[in-house]
């Protein structure tokens, strides 16, 4: 007889639908099985057929942590070019290469985290590179072209699988895994959620990440915002991954529950399918789950889920239909196309913040390239290891030619004498293994960090001369004189061994303290002073070394030196990715550091033709009256330097613009925990004041006049078009930027909004008309009043521009819409967080699982005010739902104090308990009528949930 061959299963099939073959799978799997699934590396269920697979491929600006890729400009710039179909390229690049380098390594995952869609809405923020914007527009507009390149066009089966980071109101590393966003109902739908439901409605987004922080009191990855919203938005199976560790902080760090069976359960119910925790080793996560199911807190249902949602993805990725999947085949790496789509985004990033003249430079200009990143191309954490590499520097030896422009790096030469009178000497690189020289003996650098074969610094009569850089904020780096940065590695040695600062914790960077007549040199990742031992210099924790530093040559005397020689100077300053300013370390300044100032005033000094050319990853304050020419580019990927020099060059008119507010001060700042756009009047939306430059700002080489602004509003939408026309003599892109302003708001709006924009190029002479339609939806607000949208009628600025700032036309359009009516308080109440003012508090959580409360931020003392609250023909009781100790203080229209309400003085069951949750209705007689504003007053830790009147 003939054996049979066993029939294929229904999950095999690929003529059934996804979801039938998904059923099919979910049935054939044990429940251990699924409970692997749900950590992030998924293991292989071998009588299946079933590969393993991991969530998460970081994927934020080219494919990051998996070895050489096409690095393309960090995510600020790929804002700043504001160029969507641009973005969409450099998305559909980066997953080609995600396939491409999959077929050699199954280490590179297909489910990437990317892109970050948070924010800007605070420039010291660490992690500023890797949002698009401060405009939730702009945000969404970059974000939804990159999810689309990353996804691909096929009908069926995607290339990749993006997932949006870091949801929600992410925007400090402070304390980021205890701090809580107090984020007001206006703020959370016009402002944060807005970014992420735009791109998710377009239809390319498998999934999001949850950040570390919390939101109005209740962990991210606990939100019932997931359900709420984000899975409200789609039909589509959205995945939800954890951030890395985020599960153990529930309890370890934010101690939200007392055990992890609690926390792990709470997460999966909430809508997290994919825990990321404890590396590569799922079983402390398996061993939750299960102790979970033991005590009840989650089903086998809750489980299958949330692995029906990971299998979505895996079947759209095609892992179970290799012989249809067109991506499969995809080799696209490092191509031609790739390298010049890199080059042409870095170049349309560059942003122009000021000319007087003296670009673009003459072919015959005699440049001085100078600064602390003029020949540097920088690497963030997010970034793939440079094949190709282009600093400044040899962007210009390239344009202008090697004899045409001279280079000072002006770092400052010195010398760290012992207070043996001794020195610091490293040891001749002929001490290094053969291991780590190449084939040709050269040193390889990237092999050097973390060392512990290397010899260790020793000292002698001479030493050694290091290149010291201060980075501000009392950081500093030295090198060695073959471009080798001091490290630590885990034996505690110090050692001439990294190729650049780098690594979770940077063991490059160091301080100097003044001590006695001399410095201790403190190294940063350790926090342990440097010491000189028999056996080499080390860090210890007792007897630091006294070191004399010695300053062979300050940097401003060498820029000084070649600044003079020029004809116009090009001062290349900016940041470090890995160094005051980074993830897990927000900035505490605007300020361009004290080093760099010194190089920019000297350069200045020397010739007055010196053009700032800030290289960085978020805004700087800097004084700009003085200098003709400025321009800003983010950390620009493998080509920054060529698209720089070209655009110095001319060869390139500069189109990039800001896609945040530079502001002047520090002053201008909010705190960077105060996340009440509104209230803070905050980002170019409600900002007051005169920022150092605006949002949307940037110049070009030709310039564009404006003309013929129409509008129509009809079938939903207002019709909008005015017409370009290049007025200038050279080629060039212009950013046209639309916005309107509610002329006749009844409570705040925005001073000015972008609706949409188009980046267009057009030769001299030539105009084209720009037509847009905008939705009316996007003249709406979220009324605290109904717990809708809403739109005003009545009068709106239609405004086109070249930038927040710069409006050349304005029209006015009456629209629509639903007039404000006063709240209907005796029908529904007033809850808490529904405010139209507030002073002195934060929005906490009403219970562990869903709604909000109000307390005085600090537990002291805070003012809730909510405007038109229609009493009708009268009340006479007022009830508050409160938990906790304090009181709450009623008065009307800011009148005398009517009522007082406090658990203390009441005659409920006992208050005297700790528990925030536990709450109490309190009630107080107060006759009022018509339509007035409450004020509450709130003292002491109380929380406030709702009030209720009656009558």
């Amino acid at each position: 007889m003939t054996a049979q061959t066993p029939p294929t299963p229904p999950f095999r099939d690929p003529h059934l639908p996804f979801a039938k073959r998904i059923d099919d799978l979910l049935s054939r799997l044990t429940l251990d099985e699924k409970i692997a699934f749900l950590h992030q590396f998924a293991p292989a269920v071998e009588r299946l057929g079933v590969a393993a697979f991991r969530t998460g491929q970081e994927a934020l600006h080219g494919v990051a942590w998996m070895g050489p890729a096409t690095v393309f400009p960090q995510s600020v710039g790929l804002g700043a070019t504001w160029n969507t179909e641009l973005v969409r390229r450099v998305g559909e690049a980066v997953s080609k290469e995600t396939r491409a380098m999959r077929a050699k390594d199954d280490r590179v995952g297909l489910n990437v985290w990317a892109p970050t869609v948070n924010l800007l809405r605070h420039p010291l923020w660490g992690r500023n590179e890797e949002g698009y914007s401060e405009d939730p527009k702009l945000t969404s507009a970059i974000a939804t072209a990159y999810t689309h390149g990353l996804r691909g066009d096929h009908p069926t089966y995607w290339r990749t699988a993006p997932v949006l980071k870091h949801w929600l109101a992410h925007n400090n590393e402070t304390d980021r895994a205890t701090t809580s966003s107090s984020v007001r109902p206006r703020v959370l739908h016009e402002y944060d959620l807005r970014a992420f439901r735009e791109t998710v409605e377009a239809g390319a987004v498998a999934g999001v990440m949850p950040a570390y922080n919390l939101v109005n009191g209740r962990p991210n990855h606990v939100s019932p915002y997931l359900r709420e919203h984000l899975r409200a938005w789609t039909d589509a199976d959205l995945l939800v991954c954890s951030d890395a560790g985020a599960p153990s902080n529930l309890v370890d760090h934010e101690h939200y529950y007392d055990t992890h069976e609690e926390a792990t359960a709470a997460s999966l119910l909430a809508g997290v399918d994919s825990f990321t925790d404890h590396g590569t080793d799922g079983s402390q996560i398996t061993a939750r789950i299960r102790g979970a199911l033991d005590r009840g807190l989650l089903t086998e249902a809750d489980i299958d889920t949330a692995v029906r949602r990971q299998l979505s993805v895996r079947f759209r990725l095609g892992e179970f239909d290799p012989e249809y999947d067109p991506h499969a085949l995809t080799r696209d790496f490092d191509t031609p196309a790739h390298r010049a789509l890199a080059q042409e985004a870095a170049e349309q990033s560059v942003v122009l913040l000021k000319n007087d003249g003296v670009l673009p430079l003459a072919p015959d200009t005699r440049v001085a390239v100078v600064g602390l990143l003029a020949d540097e191309c920088k690497l963030d954490w997010y970034s793939g290891t440079l094949i190709h590499r282009s600093t400044p520097l040899e962007g210009l030896y390239e344009r202008f030619g090697a004899g045409r422009a001279e280079f000072a790096e002006g770092v400052d030469r010195v010398l760290l004498k012992t207070s043996a009178g001794t020195f610091l000497q490293v040891p001749d690189v002929e001490d290094a293994t053969d291991e780590v020289r190449g084939a040709e003996g050269a040193l390889d650098p990237a092999l050097l960090a973390g060392r512990t074969d290397l010899p260790p610094l020793t000292t002698d009569a001479t030493g050694t001369e290091f290149a010291l850089v201060d980075w501000g904020e009392g950081v500093l780096t030295l090198r060695a004189p073959d471009g080798r940065y001091l490290s630590v590695a885990e034996d505690g040695y110090v050692r001439a061994s990294a190729d650049q600062p780098g690594g979770w914790v940077v063991q490059e960077t160091f301080h100097l303290e003044p001590h006695e007549n001399g410095h201790l040199l403190k190294h940063a990742g350790t926090g342990r002073h440097v010491s000189v031992a028999a056996d080499g210099v080390k860090v210890a924790d007792a007897n630091p070394e006294i070191f004399e530093l010695i300053i062979a040559e300050r940097g401003e005397d060498a820029v000084a030196r070649v600044a003079e020689q020029a004809d116009v100077v090009v001062v290349v300053a900016g940041n470090d990715p890995h160094i005051n300013g980074r993830e897990t370390e927000d900035r505490t300044t605007l300020a361009l550091p004290a080093h760099q100032e010194r190089l920019l005033r000297a350069a200045r000094a020397a010739n007055p033709n010196t053009v700032l050319a800030l290289v960085s990853a978020y805004p700087y304050a800097c004084e700009t009256g003085s200098l003709p020419a400025i321009l800003w580019m983010s950390h620009g990927g493998q080509a920054a330097g060529t698209a720089l020099a070209r655009i110095l060059a001319g060869d390139v008119s500069p189109a990039g613009r800001l896609p945040q507010t530079w502001y002047e001060d520090d002053a201008d700042l909010p705190g960077l925990l105060d996340y009440d756009v509104i209230g803070g009047r905050q980002t170019y939306l409600y900002f007051e004041g005169t920022p150092l430059f605006p949002f949307g700002h940037g110049l070009s080489y030709a310039a564009f006049s404006y003309s013929d602004l129409t509008t129509r509003a009809d079938d939903g939408a207002l019709h909008v078009s005015f017409t370009v026309t290049n007025t200038g003599d050279v080629r060039a892109d212009e950013v046209a930027q639309l916005y309107t302003r509610a002329v006749e708001p009844t409570v705040p709006r925005p001073r000015r909004e972008l609706l949409t924009h188009s980046r267009v190029s057009l030769a001299p002479g030539e105009r084209t008309e720009l037509r847009f339609e905008v939705p009316l939806s996007a003249f709406d607000f979220w009324d605290v009043a109904r717990g809708a949208w809403r739109r005003e009628p009545g009068p709106y600025d239609i405004l086109a521009g070249a930038s927040s700032e710069d409006i050349r036309l304005r029209t006015t359009a009456l629209l629509d819409g639903e007039s404000a009516a006063p709240r209907a308080v005796l029908q529904h109440g007033l809850d808490a967080a529904d405010f139209d003012e507030q002073r002195g508090v934060e929005i906490v959580d009403r219970t562990k699982t869903s709604g909000d409360a109000v307390t005085a931020a600090q537990g002291r003392a805070g003012e809730l005010i909510y405007r038109d609250c229609d009493f009708g023909d009268g009340i006479t009781e007022l009830t508050a739902t409160v938990a906790g100790k304090g009181a709450v203080e009623v008065s009307l229209d800011g009148g005398p104090v009517l009522a007082i309400l406090s658990p203390e003085s009441s005659d409920a069951s006992d208050s005297s308990h700790s528990d925030p949750y536990d709450y109490t209705t309190l009630g107080a007689g107060i006759r009022a009528e018509g339509v007035r504003d409450v004020h509450l007053r709130l003292r002491g830790p109380l929380r406030l949930a709702h009030v209720g009147f009656s009558g």
